[in-house]
């Protein structure tokens, strides 16, 4: 009797030079393409925010989360005691992570600067934080007190007056879960709303009598709420677009196949549609890899969801250098890069795309999950080609200011006339040829 075959684990298996066309796009194409029904769906909810205002998310809080709202707004005090009550473990972990955060983004530059590029012509660009920003943590099957720290820590650091803080109501309390209130209290937010969805992207974009318009929008959600930021985008800035989480790890000989197993499991349970892949370089054994995963799987609480994601978007691929590997990793573009190889600095200084290199392999992306202060708010989907992870610089605004002397003015107006009149703009030649005129300048000076 032929024995079974075994039902393969990854959704691609074998060398990166070998990829045909379809396994390239399954693994290369992860752009943000919306479920109509989605879409459509946002639409209609946002819709009745603009319109309805407070009585469209006291609505939504009953059809969507089944709990009936008195009021939207959790209770500053409220915060603060799911922060007391918090356990002492915890709390001191939570501390410790926000406390990195902290360092972490202070030590980003934002500074103003100023250049002269002819005598008399001063040019400035000064950092304002903005007014107010709103933060988004998901709730539902899970509390999410991260999201809540990567968010507003950093928008504290650079200056922001007011941070907003919406989270999906629990039918048993018809309030956010207990973990994520004590965050918003340890990170100093200053209203927090019992609001979750597209709903709360939409009361955070339009404002309404109870939530304040807020100027950017950030953090992570779900499909519905990564919809949402996508649609309100011409009325409040919003981070980059994010999708599933990704992981591409680069590994050599050196590296333990049980600490890449560990790496791949612990992304891919994140969502069905996480995506995970693994590039073995140097001769290094991707069966090992696959045994390692294949014999920690069984005991994972989130085992349906792990293989689902790795028989979706997952791989498990060769590569006979690190630079085919390299190559790989620039068109992949991955939120996550963790390099297990033995020349992982030299390497890391070799990426360019990537939302946040992990140098090494005790380099956990876990680590940089929860506590190292760098933030996990990453571009997914490949868009790591032209975004960047979540910063204090996304918490201010840049002011361009310009001051021309009257002495500058002067050499500055025949030539700026002359551009204008090639472009058949005649009153702005008329605005510059006036300081041509001795007498004027002289009168400023």
């Amino acid at each position: 009797m032929k024995a079974p075959t075994r039902k393969p684990l990854f959704a691609v298996r074998g060398a990166v030079a070998d990829l045909d066309t379809r396994e390239a796009r399954n693994l290369l194409d992860r752009g943000f393409t919306t479920d109509p029904m989605v879409r459509d769906r946002v639409s209609t909810i946002l819709a009745r925010v603009w319109e309805e205002r407070d009585a469209a998310l006291r609505g939504l809080a009953r059809e969507l989360d089944g709990v009936d709202l008195d009021e939207l707004e959790v209770p500053r005090e409220r915060c603060t005691r799911a922060l007391a009550a918090l356990d002492p473990e915890l709390r001191r972990v939570l501390q410790r992570a926000a406390e990195n955060i902290t360092r972490v983004h202070r030590a980003i530059p934002v500074a103003a600067m100023e250049v002269e590029p002819e005598p008399g012509i001063i040019i400035g660009r000064r950092p304002d934080p903005l007014h107010r920003v709103g933060v988004y943590a998901p709730g539902g099957r899970a509390a999410y007190p991260s999201s809540v720290l990567m968010g507003a820590i950093p928008a504290r650091v650079a200056g922001v007056r007011e941070i907003t803080l919406c989270s999906p109501p629990s039918r048993g309390t018809g309030l956010p879960s207990e973990i994520v209130l004590a965050a918003a209290a340890l990170a100093s937010v200053d209203r927090v709303f019992a609001l979750g969805g597209a709903g709360a992207i939409g009361a955070m974009a339009y404002g309404t009598e109870s939530v304040e318009r807020v100027d950017r929008i950030v953090g992570p959600g779900n499909a519905y709420v990564a919809e949402a930021k996508l649609q309100v985008r011409n009325t409040v800035a919003t981070d980059s677009p994010a999708g599933p989480s990704e992981l591409l790890i680069i590994a050599d000989r050196s590296a333990d196949p049980e600490l890449v197993a560990r790496e791949m499991l612990a992304q891919a349970e994140h969502d069905t549609d996480a995506c995970v892949v693994c590039i073995m370089i140097d001769g290094a054994a991707p069966d090992l890899v696959e045994g390692a995963v294949r014999s920690r799987l069984v005991d994972q609480p989130r085992a349906m969801i792990i293989a689902s994601a790795l028989a979706t978007r997952g791989a498990l691929l060769t590569a006979p250098t690190a630079d085919e590997a390299l190559a790989f990793a620039e068109r992949y573009a991955p939120e996550h890069l963790l390099l297990a190889v033995r020349d992982a600095e030299a390497l890391a200084r070799r990426v360019r795309n990537a939302g946040t290199i992990f140098v090494g392999a005790s380099s956990s992306v876990t680590f940089g999950d929860y506590m190292t202060g760098a933030n996990h708010v990453l571009p997914t989907g490949g868009l790591a080609r032209c975004y960047s992870g979540l910063s204090t610089l996304d918490f201010v605004r840049w002011t361009t200011y310009q001051r021309v002397t009257p002495a500058a003015a002067a050499r500055l107006a025949d030539d700026v006339a002359r551009f204008a009149e090639s472009e058949r703009l005649t009153a702005h030649a008329d605005a510059a040829r006036m300081w041509s005129t001795p007498a004027n300048v002289e009168v400023m000076q």
